[in-house]
């Protein structure tokens, strides 16, 4: 048998990193995944080729984050390995040796903002962006959209690409009224650099395969369409699952495996997913066969039965009538964003975030300035309730040397009895300082 598409894979199962002995984010999630794989014979497969990851650096995730107080005392080894193995995912279909690449590994990073204190959602540091941002720095500016298809908001991400116009960010997932992170809504919409450029499609607990296909066909492939990315990435949550324990949606094996040969992203990574038994070994077994461009209209569960699973016409309505909402704002994303921030110098982004795992709570304060030569200098001002106060300046890559001169005055001029820690993000040099 030979693949029609050459696929890249990396499995990471973190043997030594769980947050708890019998916590849904354990080594076993990929195991049961790794074994149904062998047992399938996909190493067998001309074409498939799997690939050892490797350590990221310290230098990957200052691109990305803020490290609160700094990236060793956040991040373990494990993580290290996590971000490695999605960019060696990412470099193998940059540097063609393979079509397309699936990074089976954990941590998993999505809803990692900016800022980390600590570990939320079960993530630390955000593997897609970290990953994402090596390669630009390695191959250059890229177009790049970033397609969440976990079932909760990929809230991460969104802060993380909030002002950039490079990135298209489009997630659709369970409402946040009625799931973590409680984010995720129509209106949430991007920065004033890139509004428009946050797409999200709320959907409705009971959403099945018609609703996600509906969705993919009706909304997303024809933004990708007029977007027309130089990649495109798909952040391969698997936890929309009938099966999954902490949702409440009834996706299939089948249904990940039709959306990804329609999405045909070119990087996969997997995010959540916890029926590590029932749903995960079926749907990377799908997700794969899809990517290679073999078939996979054998992959099912052994308890999946279509008429227990089919949607309700209620379901189908409200999905139709929000997707063509989320469209419509999508073509009049210029108008909307002309009348938002007209007559405007700088935008302010309030907000509370909280670290659930590790008991932190967030207020940040998030200032954009509108340049009309560039994105514009960033502050994030930021107070957690373990005594920290941080500033954090970011220079855009597409900055202009106006905004970058007063990003490094502003770094160098602040007083830094005022905060506990101040830091600067150059990503025009690529360099990072802290003090």
């Amino acid at each position: 048998m030979k693949a029609k598409n050459k696929l890249g894979l990396v499995f990471f199962p973190a043997f030594d990193w769980a947050i708890s002995p019998t916590h849904p984010e354990r080594e076993e999630r990929l195991l049961y995944t790794q074994d149904q794989i062998f047992e399938e014979g996909i190493q067998d497969i001309e074409g498939i080729k799997f690939y050892n990851p490797i350590v990221a650096k310290e230098k990957d995730i200052k691109r990305v984050h803020f490290a609160v107080p700094n990236v060793k005392s956040r991040v373990t080894k494990s993580h290290l390995v996590s971000l490695g193995g999605t960019i060696k995912a990412f470099q193998a279909v940059m540097d063609k040796e393979a079509d397309k690449s699936f990074a089976l590994v954990r941590p998993p990073g999505h809803h990692a903002h900016r800022v980390i204190y600590g570990d939320r959602g079960f993530c630390i540091v955000n593997i897609e962006a970290v990953a994402l941002e090596r390669i630009r720095q390695e191959y250059g500016n890229l177009r790049v959209a970033i397609v969440d298809t976990d079932c909760h908001h990929g809230d991460g991400t969104e802060d993380i690409y909030w002002n950039d116009k490079d990135t298209l960010f489009i997630s659709f997932h369970q409402d946040g009224r009625t799931l973590y992170p409680g984010t995720g809504f129509i209106d949430d919409f991007g920065g004033p650099a890139a509004y428009g450029y946050n797409v999200n499609i709320p959907l409705p607990p009971g959403t099945g395969e018609e609703g996600f296909l509906y969705v993919l066909d009706n909304v997303v492939l024809p933004i990708l369409d007029e977007y027309k990315p130089d990649i495109i990435i798909n952040s391969a949550g698997q936890d929309n699952h009938y099966t999954d324990p902490i949702t409440n949606m009834n996706f299939t094996a089948q249904g990940y495996a039709i959306l990804n040969d329609r999405l045909n992203p070119d990087m996969a990574v997997l995010e959540g997913g916890y029926s590590i038994e029932g749903a995960l070994p079926y749907i990377n077994l799908g997700i794969i066969l899809a990517m290679a461009g073999l078939d996979y209209s054998n992959v099912h569960e052994p308890d999946y039965d279509r008429e227990k699973l089919k949607q309700t016409e209620e379901i189908t309505e409200y999905i139709k009538q929000g997707s063509d909402v989320v469209y419509k704002r999508w073509k009049n994303r210029d108008n909307l964003k002309s009348k938002k921030f007209k007559g405007l110098e700088y935008v302010e982004r309030s907000r509370q975030i909280y670290y659930d795992t590790d008991g932190i709570l967030e207020n940040q304060v998030q200032n954009f300035k509108i340049c009309n030569k560039c994105s514009g200098v960033n502050t994030i001002h930021s107070r957690s309730d373990k005594g920290y106060k941080i500033l954090a300046i970011t220079i855009p890559r597409d900055a202009c040397s106006s905004c970058l001169n007063e990003a490094y005055y502003l770094y160098k001029n602040t007083p830094k009895g005022n905060f506990t820690n101040i830091y600067l993000q150059d990503r025009v040099n690529d360099k990072y300082f802290s003090k």
